[in-house]
Protein backbone atom coordinates (compact mmCIF):
# COMPACT_ATOMS: atom_id res chain seq x y z
CA UNK A 1 0.00 0.00 0.00
CA UNK A 2 1.51 3.40 -1.11
CA UNK A 3 2.29 5.60 1.59
CA UNK A 4 0.33 8.90 2.39
CA UNK A 5 1.95 12.10 0.99
CA UNK A 6 2.53 14.88 3.20
CA UNK A 7 -0.67 17.72 2.90
CA UNK A 8 0.34 21.64 3.28
CA UNK A 9 -2.04 21.94 6.59
CA UNK A 10 0.12 19.00 8.07
CA UNK A 11 3.40 20.81 6.87
CA UNK A 12 1.86 23.69 8.40
CA UNK A 13 0.57 22.00 11.87
CA UNK A 14 4.12 20.47 12.22
CA UNK A 15 5.28 20.84 15.68
CA UNK A 16 8.84 20.82 17.22
CA UNK A 17 9.84 18.00 19.75
CA UNK A 18 12.30 16.85 22.28
CA UNK A 19 14.32 15.45 19.33
CA UNK A 20 14.29 16.37 15.84
CA UNK A 21 12.06 14.28 13.29
CA UNK A 22 11.10 13.68 9.77
CA UNK A 23 7.68 13.89 7.84
CA UNK A 24 8.39 12.20 4.60
CA UNK A 25 6.51 13.04 1.42
CA UNK A 26 8.04 10.43 -0.82
CA UNK A 27 10.71 9.86 -3.46
CA UNK A 28 13.22 10.57 -0.68
CA UNK A 29 12.16 14.25 -0.03
CA UNK A 30 10.76 15.08 3.64
CA UNK A 31 10.50 17.93 6.00
CA UNK A 32 13.15 18.28 9.19
CA UNK A 33 11.38 19.15 11.92
CA UNK A 34 13.76 21.06 13.82
CA UNK A 35 14.05 21.37 18.03
CA UNK A 36 14.20 25.03 17.49
CA UNK A 37 11.02 24.75 15.39
CA UNK A 38 12.87 25.46 11.98
CA UNK A 39 11.08 23.00 9.34
CA UNK A 40 13.88 22.31 6.35
CA UNK A 41 13.27 20.38 3.13
CA UNK A 42 15.69 17.77 2.38
CA UNK A 43 16.06 15.39 -0.24
CA UNK A 44 17.73 12.10 0.42
CA UNK A 45 19.89 10.06 -2.92
CA UNK A 46 22.74 8.28 -4.08
CA UNK A 47 25.37 9.91 -6.66
CA UNK A 48 28.48 7.29 -6.39
CA UNK A 49 28.03 4.44 -4.51
CA UNK A 50 27.26 7.19 -1.76
CA UNK A 51 24.79 8.43 -0.20
CA UNK A 52 24.35 12.15 -0.08
CA UNK A 53 21.93 14.84 1.12
CA UNK A 54 20.45 17.91 -0.63
CA UNK A 55 19.26 21.11 1.18
CA UNK A 56 16.01 22.85 -0.76
CA UNK A 57 15.37 25.52 1.84
CA UNK A 58 13.20 26.14 4.88
CA UNK A 59 9.52 26.52 5.42
CA UNK A 60 7.46 28.74 4.80
CA UNK A 61 9.60 30.48 2.09
CA UNK A 62 9.91 27.42 0.52
CA UNK A 63 5.96 25.74 0.37
CA UNK A 64 5.78 21.82 -0.32
CA UNK A 65 4.34 22.46 -3.59
CA UNK A 66 8.04 24.26 -4.40
CA UNK A 67 9.82 21.51 -2.73
CA UNK A 68 8.35 18.97 -4.75
CA UNK A 69 9.18 20.89 -7.66
CA UNK A 70 12.83 21.19 -6.73
CA UNK A 71 12.50 17.75 -6.11
CA UNK A 72 11.72 16.99 -9.60
CA UNK A 73 14.76 19.38 -11.18
CA UNK A 74 17.25 17.15 -8.64
CA UNK A 75 16.05 14.11 -10.35
CA UNK A 76 16.81 15.46 -13.38
CA UNK A 77 20.13 16.61 -12.88
CA UNK A 78 20.74 13.10 -11.30
CA UNK A 79 19.64 11.80 -14.61
CA UNK A 80 21.93 13.83 -16.66
CA UNK A 81 24.80 11.96 -14.42
CA UNK A 82 25.29 15.07 -12.14
CA UNK A 83 25.74 15.54 -8.72
CA UNK A 84 22.47 17.82 -7.27
CA UNK A 85 24.53 19.65 -4.23
CA UNK A 86 27.53 19.98 -6.29
CA UNK A 87 25.01 21.14 -8.89
CA UNK A 88 23.33 24.01 -6.83
CA UNK A 89 26.88 24.93 -5.59
CA UNK A 90 28.12 26.09 -9.12
CA UNK A 91 24.90 27.91 -9.45
CA UNK A 92 25.36 29.57 -6.60
CA UNK A 93 29.07 30.52 -7.30
CA UNK A 94 27.93 31.99 -10.51
CA UNK A 95 25.29 34.31 -8.68
CA UNK A 96 27.88 35.89 -6.68
CA UNK A 97 30.35 35.84 -9.30
CA UNK A 98 27.70 37.42 -12.11
CA UNK A 99 27.14 39.98 -9.03
CA UNK A 100 30.36 40.92 -8.82
CA UNK A 101 30.54 41.19 -12.54
CA UNK A 102 27.99 43.71 -12.76
CA UNK A 103 28.74 46.97 -14.77
CA UNK A 104 27.61 48.99 -11.36
CA UNK A 105 30.13 46.98 -9.06
CA UNK A 106 33.00 47.13 -11.06
CA UNK A 107 32.28 50.86 -12.18
CA UNK A 108 32.04 51.59 -8.21
CA UNK A 109 34.85 49.86 -7.90
CA UNK A 110 37.00 51.78 -10.46
CA UNK A 111 35.82 55.05 -8.87
CA UNK A 112 37.16 53.98 -5.67
CA UNK A 113 40.05 53.51 -7.36
CA UNK A 114 40.35 56.69 -9.24
CA UNK A 115 38.99 59.01 -6.68
CA UNK A 116 42.05 59.82 -4.89
CA UNK A 117 43.75 61.27 -7.80
CA UNK A 118 40.60 63.88 -8.20
CA UNK A 119 39.70 67.26 -6.14
CA UNK A 120 36.66 65.97 -3.96
CA UNK A 121 33.79 67.91 -6.17
CA UNK A 122 35.31 66.46 -9.20
CA UNK A 123 35.13 62.86 -7.92
CA UNK A 124 31.25 63.52 -6.94
CA UNK A 125 30.56 65.00 -9.97
CA UNK A 126 32.00 61.86 -12.01
CA UNK A 127 29.83 59.32 -9.89
CA UNK A 128 26.64 61.32 -9.88
CA UNK A 129 27.21 61.42 -13.85
CA UNK A 130 27.86 58.03 -13.83
CA UNK A 131 25.03 57.00 -11.63
CA UNK A 132 22.04 59.37 -13.54
CA UNK A 133 23.14 58.30 -17.06
CA UNK A 134 25.07 54.73 -17.07
CA UNK A 135 23.86 53.08 -14.31
CA UNK A 136 20.21 52.69 -14.91
CA UNK A 137 20.61 51.20 -18.65
CA UNK A 138 23.94 49.50 -17.62
CA UNK A 139 24.05 49.23 -13.96
CA UNK A 140 22.52 45.56 -13.49
CA UNK A 141 24.32 44.34 -16.54
CA UNK A 142 27.18 41.57 -16.14
CA UNK A 143 29.95 43.81 -18.29
CA UNK A 144 31.50 41.45 -20.18
CA UNK A 145 27.31 41.11 -21.63
CA UNK A 146 27.55 44.59 -22.54
CA UNK A 147 28.15 45.39 -26.14
CA UNK A 148 29.04 48.28 -28.54
CA UNK A 149 24.68 48.95 -29.16
CA UNK A 150 24.23 48.85 -25.56
CA UNK A 151 26.39 51.73 -24.77
CA UNK A 152 25.38 53.95 -27.79
CA UNK A 153 21.87 53.51 -26.93
CA UNK A 154 22.96 55.47 -23.46
CA UNK A 155 24.97 58.09 -25.42
CA UNK A 156 21.77 58.63 -27.85
CA UNK A 157 19.16 59.22 -24.97
CA UNK A 158 21.87 61.28 -23.39
CA UNK A 159 22.01 63.49 -26.53
CA UNK A 160 18.39 63.32 -26.98
CA UNK A 161 18.11 65.56 -24.18
CA UNK A 162 20.67 67.75 -26.02
CA UNK A 163 23.10 67.35 -23.32
CA UNK A 164 26.17 66.45 -25.79
CA UNK A 165 28.80 67.60 -23.59
CA UNK A 166 27.69 65.25 -20.89
CA UNK A 167 27.11 62.21 -23.44
CA UNK A 168 30.39 63.03 -24.53
CA UNK A 169 31.84 62.54 -20.65
CA UNK A 170 29.52 59.77 -19.76
CA UNK A 171 30.68 57.68 -23.39
CA UNK A 172 34.40 58.35 -21.76
CA UNK A 173 33.64 57.26 -17.82
CA UNK A 174 32.17 54.00 -19.61
CA UNK A 175 34.93 53.68 -21.73
CA UNK A 176 37.20 53.80 -18.84
CA UNK A 177 35.19 51.45 -16.64
CA UNK A 178 35.67 49.14 -19.47
CA UNK A 179 39.19 49.91 -19.84
CA UNK A 180 39.58 49.04 -15.83
CA UNK A 181 37.55 45.68 -16.51
CA UNK A 182 40.19 44.44 -18.78
CA UNK A 183 42.67 45.87 -16.75
CA UNK A 184 41.68 43.54 -14.01
CA UNK A 185 40.98 40.16 -15.83
CA UNK A 186 37.03 40.25 -15.68
CA UNK A 187 36.46 41.76 -19.82
CA UNK A 188 38.68 40.69 -22.57
CA UNK A 189 37.53 43.37 -25.13
CA UNK A 190 36.07 47.14 -24.48
CA UNK A 191 32.67 47.80 -25.81
CA UNK A 192 33.21 51.64 -25.71
CA UNK A 193 36.95 51.37 -26.96
CA UNK A 194 35.86 52.16 -30.27
CA UNK A 195 32.80 54.77 -30.24
CA UNK A 196 34.36 58.15 -30.58
CA UNK A 197 33.02 58.58 -34.00
CA UNK A 198 30.01 58.17 -32.65
CA UNK A 199 28.97 61.51 -30.99
CA UNK A 200 27.01 63.99 -32.37
CA UNK A 201 29.16 67.24 -32.95
CA UNK A 202 28.26 70.38 -31.77
CA UNK A 203 30.04 73.83 -33.07
CA UNK A 204 33.19 74.38 -30.92
CA UNK A 205 32.71 77.88 -28.72
CA UNK A 206 35.46 79.00 -27.41
CA UNK A 207 35.97 81.60 -24.77
CA UNK A 208 35.58 85.05 -26.07
CA UNK A 209 39.36 85.67 -25.80
CA UNK A 210 41.34 88.90 -26.91
CA UNK A 211 43.33 89.45 -30.06
CA UNK A 212 47.17 90.53 -29.12
CA UNK A 213 45.91 93.93 -30.82
CA UNK A 214 43.13 94.27 -28.31
CA UNK A 215 45.52 93.64 -25.79
CA UNK A 216 46.74 97.07 -25.00
CA UNK A 217 43.78 99.30 -25.15
CA UNK A 218 42.10 96.70 -22.31
CA UNK A 219 45.56 96.89 -20.54
CA UNK A 220 45.26 100.75 -20.64
CA UNK A 221 41.42 100.38 -19.84
CA UNK A 222 41.96 98.30 -16.82
CA UNK A 223 44.91 101.03 -15.62
CA UNK A 224 42.21 103.34 -14.75
CA UNK A 225 38.96 100.99 -13.63
CA UNK A 226 39.53 101.53 -9.94
CA UNK A 227 37.94 105.12 -10.98
CA UNK A 228 34.74 103.32 -11.49
CA UNK A 229 34.89 100.24 -9.60
CA UNK A 230 36.54 98.31 -6.52
CA UNK A 231 40.27 98.87 -6.37
CA UNK A 232 40.10 94.59 -5.29
CA UNK A 233 38.36 93.90 -8.19
CA UNK A 234 40.90 95.57 -10.97
CA UNK A 235 43.95 93.64 -9.23
CA UNK A 236 42.58 90.37 -9.31
CA UNK A 237 42.36 90.95 -13.01
CA UNK A 238 45.52 92.73 -13.43
CA UNK A 239 47.04 89.22 -11.48
CA UNK A 240 44.66 87.05 -13.84
CA UNK A 241 46.41 88.24 -17.10
CA UNK A 242 50.00 87.82 -15.29
CA UNK A 243 49.83 84.72 -14.77
CA UNK A 244 46.35 83.05 -16.51
CA UNK A 245 45.61 80.92 -14.17
CA UNK A 246 41.82 79.48 -13.98
CA UNK A 247 39.39 82.07 -12.37
CA UNK A 248 38.49 79.73 -9.50
CA UNK A 249 42.22 78.71 -8.96
CA UNK A 250 42.71 82.80 -8.44
CA UNK A 251 39.56 83.91 -6.32
CA UNK A 252 40.15 80.86 -3.89
CA UNK A 253 43.68 81.83 -3.30
CA UNK A 254 45.07 81.91 0.31
CA UNK A 255 47.59 83.98 1.93
CA UNK A 256 49.29 80.66 3.03
CA UNK A 257 50.42 80.26 -0.74
CA UNK A 258 52.61 82.21 -1.74
CA UNK A 259 56.27 83.00 -0.87
CA UNK A 260 57.14 86.37 -2.39
CA UNK A 261 60.52 85.53 -1.37
CA UNK A 262 60.76 82.77 -3.48
CA UNK A 263 58.63 84.37 -6.06
CA UNK A 264 56.72 81.48 -5.96
CA UNK A 265 52.60 81.05 -5.91
CA UNK A 266 51.97 77.42 -4.60
CA UNK A 267 48.16 76.25 -5.50
CA UNK A 268 47.49 73.04 -3.98
CA UNK A 269 46.72 69.84 -5.22
CA UNK A 270 43.06 70.31 -3.44
CA UNK A 271 42.28 72.90 -5.37
CA UNK A 272 43.81 72.45 -8.98
CA UNK A 273 41.51 70.62 -11.76
CA UNK A 274 43.88 67.47 -11.80
CA UNK A 275 44.43 67.42 -8.00
CA UNK A 276 47.65 68.03 -8.18
CA UNK A 277 49.86 71.03 -6.73
CA UNK A 278 50.67 73.63 -9.43
CA UNK A 279 53.47 76.00 -9.25
CA UNK A 280 53.00 79.40 -10.54
CA UNK A 281 56.46 81.74 -10.85
CA UNK A 282 55.70 85.09 -10.15
CA UNK A 283 56.77 88.19 -12.00
CA UNK A 284 58.16 91.07 -9.91
CA UNK A 285 54.99 92.68 -11.73
CA UNK A 286 52.81 90.12 -10.15
CA UNK A 287 54.84 90.14 -6.30
CA UNK A 288 53.95 94.47 -6.77
CA UNK A 289 50.37 93.73 -7.77
CA UNK A 290 50.29 91.46 -4.72
CA UNK A 291 51.64 93.60 -2.13
CA UNK A 292 49.29 96.39 -3.02
CA UNK A 293 46.39 93.72 -2.36
CA UNK A 294 48.39 92.80 0.95
CA UNK A 295 47.19 96.02 2.86
CA UNK A 296 43.05 95.58 1.34
CA UNK A 297 43.07 92.06 2.33
CA UNK A 298 46.17 90.79 4.41
CA UNK A 299 43.62 90.29 8.01
CA UNK A 300 41.55 87.41 6.25
CA UNK A 301 42.60 84.04 4.57
CA UNK A 302 41.60 84.64 1.16
CA UNK A 303 43.78 86.89 -0.97
CA UNK A 304 40.44 87.78 -2.42
CA UNK A 305 37.40 87.28 0.03
CA UNK A 306 33.68 88.06 -0.87
CA UNK A 307 32.53 91.51 -0.06
CA UNK A 308 30.04 90.37 1.89
CA UNK A 309 31.34 86.78 3.68
CA UNK A 310 34.91 87.85 3.78
CA UNK A 311 35.61 83.52 4.66
CA UNK A 312 33.93 83.23 1.04
CA UNK A 313 35.56 83.80 -2.17
CA UNK A 314 34.99 86.45 -4.64
CA UNK A 315 31.73 85.59 -6.72
CA UNK A 316 32.98 84.23 -10.09
CA UNK A 317 30.71 86.69 -11.92
CA UNK A 318 32.70 89.76 -10.41
CA UNK A 319 35.69 90.10 -12.34
CA UNK A 320 33.35 89.17 -15.31
CA UNK A 321 31.30 92.16 -14.56
CA UNK A 322 33.96 94.21 -14.09
CA UNK A 323 35.17 93.59 -18.06
CA UNK A 324 31.90 93.98 -19.12
CA UNK A 325 31.17 96.87 -17.36
CA UNK A 326 34.73 98.22 -19.25
CA UNK A 327 32.70 97.99 -22.60
CA UNK A 328 34.19 94.09 -23.37
CA UNK A 329 30.88 92.31 -23.75
CA UNK A 330 30.24 92.00 -27.12
CA UNK A 331 28.21 95.03 -27.73
CA UNK A 332 30.26 98.07 -27.40
CA UNK A 333 31.55 99.49 -30.55
CA UNK A 334 35.46 98.61 -31.31
CA UNK A 335 35.60 95.77 -28.47
CA UNK A 336 35.52 92.59 -28.95
CA UNK A 337 33.77 90.51 -25.83
CA UNK A 338 35.99 89.07 -23.18
CA UNK A 339 35.47 86.46 -20.57
CA UNK A 340 38.32 85.79 -17.57
CA UNK A 341 38.99 82.51 -18.81
CA UNK A 342 39.82 83.65 -22.25
CA UNK A 343 43.54 85.48 -20.87
CA UNK A 344 44.45 81.69 -20.83
CA UNK A 345 44.31 81.19 -24.21
CA UNK A 346 45.95 85.09 -24.87
CA UNK A 347 48.54 84.07 -23.52
CA UNK A 348 48.97 80.86 -24.99
CA UNK A 349 48.53 82.08 -28.09
CA UNK A 350 51.13 85.08 -27.69
CA UNK A 351 53.68 82.46 -25.96
CA UNK A 352 53.76 80.20 -28.53
CA UNK A 353 53.86 82.58 -31.43
CA UNK A 354 57.23 83.99 -30.11
CA UNK A 355 58.81 80.77 -29.59
CA UNK A 356 58.33 79.69 -26.07
CA UNK A 357 58.62 75.86 -25.48
CA UNK A 358 54.94 74.92 -26.12
CA UNK A 359 55.73 71.88 -23.20
CA UNK A 360 56.50 74.30 -20.85
CA UNK A 361 53.53 76.76 -22.17
CA UNK A 362 51.22 73.38 -21.54
CA UNK A 363 52.98 73.32 -18.19
CA UNK A 364 52.36 76.70 -17.21
CA UNK A 365 48.53 76.43 -18.19
CA UNK A 366 48.40 73.38 -15.82
CA UNK A 367 47.30 71.11 -18.88
CA UNK A 368 48.33 67.79 -17.11
CA UNK A 369 49.29 64.75 -19.25
CA UNK A 370 46.29 62.16 -18.38
CA UNK A 371 48.67 59.52 -19.07
CA UNK A 372 49.17 57.63 -15.48
CA UNK A 373 52.98 57.97 -15.83
CA UNK A 374 53.45 61.20 -17.55
CA UNK A 375 51.13 62.75 -15.24
CA UNK A 376 52.89 61.90 -11.82
CA UNK A 377 52.55 64.13 -9.31
CA UNK A 378 56.84 65.04 -9.36
CA UNK A 379 56.22 66.54 -12.71
CA UNK A 380 54.41 69.68 -11.45
CA UNK A 381 58.16 71.34 -11.09
CA UNK A 382 58.71 70.23 -14.77
CA UNK A 383 60.36 73.37 -17.17
CA UNK A 384 60.44 75.19 -13.97
CA UNK A 385 63.69 77.60 -14.88
CA UNK A 386 62.06 78.19 -18.35
CA UNK A 387 58.44 78.70 -16.88
CA UNK A 388 60.13 81.61 -14.79
CA UNK A 389 61.68 83.32 -17.57
CA UNK A 390 58.78 82.95 -19.69
CA UNK A 391 56.65 84.20 -17.13
CA UNK A 392 58.93 87.55 -16.51
CA UNK A 393 59.15 88.30 -20.23
CA UNK A 394 55.60 87.87 -20.28
CA UNK A 395 54.82 90.29 -17.60
CA UNK A 396 57.29 92.51 -19.36
CA UNK A 397 55.39 91.95 -22.84
CA UNK A 398 52.06 93.33 -21.15
CA UNK A 399 53.97 96.63 -19.55
CA UNK A 400 55.43 97.20 -23.39
CA UNK A 401 51.75 96.71 -24.64
CA UNK A 402 50.08 98.99 -22.21
CA UNK A 403 52.47 101.65 -23.06
CA UNK A 404 52.41 101.20 -26.36
CA UNK A 405 55.98 100.01 -26.89
CA UNK A 406 57.15 96.85 -29.51
CA UNK A 407 57.42 93.62 -28.75
CA UNK A 408 60.06 92.83 -25.50
CA UNK A 409 62.78 90.79 -27.11
CA UNK A 410 62.84 86.80 -26.96
CA UNK A 411 64.66 85.84 -23.81
CA UNK A 412 68.03 83.80 -24.27
CA UNK A 413 68.09 80.61 -22.34
CA UNK A 414 71.11 79.24 -20.97
CA UNK A 415 72.10 75.84 -22.39
CA UNK A 416 70.44 74.10 -18.86
CA UNK A 417 67.31 75.49 -19.03
CA UNK A 418 66.44 74.74 -22.77
CA UNK A 419 65.47 71.92 -21.05
CA UNK A 420 62.39 70.12 -18.96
Amino acid sequence: MAKEKLTAVAVQQAQPKEKAYKLTDGGGLYLLVQVNGTKCWRYDYRYGGKRKTLAMGTYPLVTLKAARVALDDAKRTLAEGKDPAQEKQRQKQEAVSSASNQFSVIGREWWEHQKGTWTEDHASRVWTRIESDALPALGARPIDAIRPQDVIAVVRRIEARNALDVAGRVLQDIRRICRYAVQTGRLEHNPAGDLGGVLKARKTSHRASLGRDELPGFLRDLEHYDKRGRLLTKLAIQLLVLTFVRSGELRGAGWGEFDLEEGMWRIPGERMKMGTEHLVPLSTQAISVIEQIRPITGQYELVFPSERHRSKCMSDNTMRRAIFKMGYDGETEGKSKAVPHGFRATASSILNEVGFNPDAIERQLSHMERDGVRAAYTHHARYISERRLMMQWWADHLDALRAGAQIVPFPTLAPDLAVG
